[in-house]
């Protein structure tokens, strides 16, 4: 089988599986929230505002310590149990619109948001520390274009099934059916991912491994997590990187009807992929140091997102919460709009991506990726929840274009603090995250076998 070809067991083909994962589950999820209010509660916002709440609250709870259950139980298994949460959280709304049961919703919400915790974790293990130094953020951005293909596909699906409906409202009950089966096999492609034991790089290094002693070790390097001042000067970039999607999938939901929100959703996910490809390539060109690269990287960031983010505001002037005549996009006024949200993708995906490839550029080892995507995702989450939070109190749609605005303004000054110190390579460093670290460079037989998959914890 192909699974025991060598070619299998390259990091580039690891990676593309997890995205492949990623397109079936959490690209899935992108698209049915950013039709808009979870596509069927468009009368209801609120409850989905309060399952959103439910699910990033959890997220952010569990995201602090989910490093620490990857490294343990093993980036496979975590993966899979992970994956599960999507497919219950969709089919809640197909469960919804036949029996109106709103808190199936709510705890769909949140049980997701205990397994999104402890999947992303993995993911961001995997996505920083397979590739060599040198690739980090083509890897990072070959995932981001597979993972946003999710979203593309999913909108497409829902704009074919709702080109019939013109009115305002969700899309079709069939269209939950078919995110669900989609999420279901994300589920089972999951099981074909190899663990970290047997990925090798194409230079013959294998994947530096980390030996977990028990969960009491663990628990210990997550926290020491909290000592590492870069990680903390990012906070407001993790706060901010998922704090907009409230505001945005918004103004999808109130300005556009059903099939055009579905075409905008599209678009907004394929400029995800365009972005992530433009500055991965940017952040792995070989013409310049490292800590160059970061830098300038930094430099158009703030560029394209005080730009889109300027235009939003002026936009969201022209308009209210109670606007009352959703477009279709044979509108004269559909243009600049739609032009406007599918920005907003591209500078999301430039923003993510460079987050993933700072993080990536502090570390080699797996099990401290771990903790820094675990962290990362909880923070992201706890924002993302008190987003969600002031959406469904429903305050005037400017004030919310601000705050999303200033967030990601303020994230700036510290995040150039932590690109200023990128290092050239981190081959040889030793990490003080709580484990016995075996670099790259000094690989035995002992160190493959100390990890299992699931982990073995020793006594």
């Amino acid at each position: 089988m192909f699974i025991h070809h060598p070619l299998f067991s390259r990091p580039l083909v690891q990676v593309t599986l997890l995205g492949f994962v990623c397109l079936c589950c959490p690209g899935m999820w992108n698209a049915l929230t950013g039709l808009g209010a979870g596509g069927s509660m468009s009368s209801n916002v609120g409850l989905t505002d309060a399952a959103n709440s439910a699910l990033y609250g959890c997220f952010a709870i569990v995201g602090f310590f989910a490093g620490s259950v990857t490294n343990t139980v093993g980036v496979k298994t975590t993966l899979t149990v992970g994956s599960l949460g999507y497919a219950l959280y969709a089919s809640s709304f197909w469960v919804y619109d036949r029996l109106q049961i709103g808190g199936f919703v709510i705890a769909a919400g949140a049980i997701l948001g205990c397994c999104a915790g402890i999947f992303w974790s993995a993911q961001g293990a995997i996505m920083m520390s397979y590739p060599e130094e040198h690739n980090k953020g083509k890897y990072v951005a070959v995932f981001w274009a597979l993972f946003n293909l999710g979203g593309i596909a999913g909108s497409v699906i829902a704009l074919v099934l709702n080109l019939e409906n013109q009115a305002g409202g969700g899309v079709s009950t069939g269209t939950y059916t078919v995110f669900v089966i989609i999420m279901l096999i994300g589920v089972g492609l999951s099981l074909a991912l190899l663990p970290p034991s047997r990925v090798v790089r194409d230079d013959g290094t294998r994947i530096a491994i980390a030996c977990s002693p028990c969960w009491t070790t663990e628990f210990k390097g997550a926290l020491l997590v909290w000592k590492e001042w870069r990680m903390l000067a990012l906070i407001p970039a993790f706060l901010a990187s998922n704090w907009f999607y409230a505001y945005q999938f918004r103004i999808n939901a109130v300005y556009f009807n059903p099939s055009t929100r579905a075409l905008n959703d599209a678009m907004y996910w394929c400029l995800q992929i365009i972005g992530a490809l433009l500055i991965g390539v940017l952040l792995d060109y070989r013409g310049m140091s490292r800590r160059r690269r970061g830098l300038i990287g930094l430099g158009v960031l703030f560029v394209v997102l005080m730009t889109v983010w300027a235009g939003g505001l002026a936009f969201q002037l022209t308009f209210d919460n109670d606007y009352a005549d959703p477009i279709h996009w044979t509108a004269s006024r559909f243009a600049g709009p739609f032009v406007l949200y599918m920005f907003y993708g591209f500078a999301d995906s430039l923003y993510q991506t460079y987050i993933y490839w700072l993080m990536g550029a502090m570390s080699n080892d797996p099990a401290l990726l771990a903790r820094y995507a675990g962290f990362y995702k909880a923070m992201q989450s706890a924002g993302a929840a008190v987003s969600f939070g002031i959406d469904a109190a429903d305050i005037p749609l400017r004030w919310e274009c601000l705050i999303c605005w200033l967030l990601v303004f303020i994230s700036f000054p510290l995040a150039f603090l932590v690109a200023n110190t990128v290092s050239e390579s981190n081959k040889g460093q030793q990490q003080d995250n709580g484990d016995d670290i075996i670099d790259d460079d000094k690989k035995t037989s002992e160190t493959i076998e100390c990890i299992k998959e699931p982990a073995q914890a020793k006594t």
